[in-house]
């Protein structure tokens, strides 16, 4: 512990001592500590996989936090442990406990009236140990009732609670269904849309009546699910057929997000989506939407390679500034590029958008999941077996914790009527803040098709006419012409500086404009 603390005031202190208009990193505020990493043996998709030699195969799959600190991990094989030390640092001294066993691909954890619950490949599962010796020993089915033909890419994720006490799981569509799997689809009779039944859907729970409830629809890959600070329930998903790049997405009832062949559970009892006569291909997205009524916009779009390439877990920054400046926003994992991914959500004329912004790079594996710690620090559960990712483990357990020092970011990108204001987490330079040169912009869309994922499309530069620093020096409005609603207006701040002299941290942002706020009367 006591190296540990030399070391945040070695940086802390390097951080401030560095040099004007020289981008700091990172690790100056939010470093990494391993837990548990091994070097990989072998490639993520090779046809002999092998763990690391260090005897347990760490593939986190999902994580929850009990109420004395320890952290219960649930791994791909289909086991919960139970890890102490975890909170030390260094961690030298973790233990590690089997809890659990003999599941079927948990992909996700949660800690609930004294109980651990997860979603199996075919049902959610209540999970207690009853006579208190350290060992589950009572295996409880609670609902069931969604299809599997027995493709690879029907996985199964959660469960999580929203705001009002609702249990929420979400599942993936099955890709390229052939032979014996077809037997085992449902087919819409309108749009002749076949998968197993409820593909492509998000569930609520009812644990009193253990009932299963349809909600929304048009997932492909929904491996994040998680609540927002107003209670809400977003999701995230993966690029690939009928999903140009990776989104989040509010849940709520009655909603059709993109991927089609989840309408095979249309004409189910319970659906509450209906009508749908035809569903538009190959054209722009903006288009699609006025189209298809049914069809909802993602919150946020995450531009592909720019905010990573596959979106996983979400978590709420619950830390009350324990974590930074970014309370009340979401940290968002990402599986290809090994990072953390921060997103900033406003509501305009009652519906959620926002923005999206890189975080934190550079960890040793694929982040499949992410728990925020009681003293604010993130947990990222790891693994990439089966698909590629940047690192050089296959599996493992970090830690991203905080100096206690504020990066100079952009907090929070917001829309007006006639452009954007920007939150920073310091005060500005005003020359370089009020100069509008310092920003560049542009806005894009992309094209809905049942073809694998999109570029962007229709990608026009942005003119920004004034940006006015506010008093306080820690906000900017720019005026920009040529907004467009239902398109990403991506921004590049690299020329303005902090009061210090410093850039920024993160100087892109990528905000995605369903809905142009109205101009506001004034009264007399």
């Amino acid at each position: 512990m006591f190296l540990w603390r030399v070391l945040l005031i070695v940086i802390v202190f390097a951080s401030f001592f560095g040099k004007p208009g020289v981008a700091e990193d990172i690790d100056d505020y939010y470093p990494i500590v391993s837990i548990f990493t091994p070097e990989s043996r072998t490639a993520s998709r090779s046809e002999n996989w092998k763990p690391a030699p260090d005897g347990l195969a760490l593939e986190v799959s999902g994580m929850a936090q009990l109420p004395d600190g320890r952290l219960a991990v649930a791994i791909r094989k289909g086991e919960i442990w139970i890890l102490d030390g975890v909170n030390d640092v260094p961690p030298d001294n973790v233990t590690y406990q089997k809890f659990a066993s003999g599941l079927h691909e948990p992909l996700g954890l949660l800690w609930h009236n004294d109980s651990f619950y997860t979603v199996q490949r075919s049902e959610l599962t209540r999970i207690r140990d009853r006579d208190g010796d350290g060992i589950a020993d009572d295996y409880e089915t609670v609902v069931t009732g969604w299809g599997l033909t027995g493709h690879y890419h029907e996985y199964a994720y959660g469960p999580e609670l929203d705001g009002q006490g609702n249990l929420w799981l979400t599942l993936n569509i099955g890709l390229g269904l052939k032979g014996d799997q077809l037997k085992k689809t449902i087919q819409d009779p309108t749009l002749g849309y076949r998968q197993a039944r409820w593909r492509g859907w998000g569930m609520q729970v009812d644990l009193e009546n253990r009932k299963l409830i349809p909600v929304c629809a048009g997932m492909r890959s929904p491996s994040g699910i998680g609540s927002n600070a107003e209670g809400d329930m977003f999701y995230t998903d993966q690029q690939g057929n009928w999903v140009a790049t990776n989104s989040l997405h509010h849940m709520r009832e009655g909603a059709f997000f993109h991927h089609a062949e989840a309408l095979a559970s249309m004409s189910e009892p319970g659906s509450p989506i209906h009508g749908i006569k035809s569903v538009p291909n190959g054209i722009p997205f903006p288009r699609a939407i006025k189209n298809l009524p049914q069809m909802v916009p993602p919150a946020v779009w995450f531009p592909y390679k720019k905010v990573g390439q596959s979106v996983t877990d979400i978590v709420l920054d619950a830390s009350d500034g324990k974590f930074g400046p970014f309370s009340g926003q979401l940290f968002v994992g990402e599986f290809t590029l090994a990072s953390i991914h921060r997103v900033f959500l406003e509501k305009v004329d009652g519906e959620y958008q926002g923005a999206c912004f890189p975080f934190r790079d550079r960890m040793a594996s694929a982040v499949l999941r992410l728990e925020q710690a009681q003293d604010g620090s993130l947990f990222a559960g790891l693994s990439n077996r089966g698909w590629s990712s940047l690192g050089t483990s296959s599996y493992g357990l970090q830690r991203v914790m905080w100096t206690g020092r504020v990066p100079f970011e952009i907090q929070e990108m917001s829309a007006l009527n006639d452009g954007f204001r920007l939150t920073f987490t310091q005060e500005v330079d005003p020359a370089t803040a009020g100069d509008v040169s310092s920003y560049e912009m542009n806005s894009f869309t992309y094209l809905y098709q049942s073809s694998y994922g999109s570029e962007e499309i229709q990608n026009e530069q942005l003119t920004i006419t004034s940006a006015e620093v506010s008093d306080d020096r820690l906000s900017v409005k720019l005026t920009v012409e040529g907004m467009r609603e239902l398109f990403v207006h991506e921004l590049n701040a690299r020329g303005i500086r902090s009061a210090d002299g410093k850039p920024l941290l993160h100087p892109d942002a990528y905000y995605t404009l369903n809905r142009i706020p109205k101009v506001i009367a004034r009264e007399n």
